[in-house]
């Protein structure tokens, strides 16, 4: 399973979803679909914006679970 862990770089970063959506130019509610894990998707065009955004890496937001 893939975890997203956007709103914990979100919040090391103190951004908020809105200006965060603003400067990766996307929808809040996209945002916060992607945030809540309910995302089945995202493009890597999405994904390159916000680690730029966030200055992060790939890895700082999405993560590998196993299943159990």
């Amino acid at each position: 399973m893939i975890v997203i862990n956007l709103d914990v770089m979100m919040a090391k970063r103190k951004i908020s979803l809105g200006e965060l959506s603003e400067r990766v130019g996307i929808t809040q509610a996209n945002l916060s679909i992607l945030k809540n894990n309910k995302a089945k998707a995202i493009r890597f065009s999405t994904l390159d914006a916000i680690c730029k955004v966030l200055d992060c890496a790939v890895e700082d937001i999405l993560e590998f679970v196993p299943d159990r």
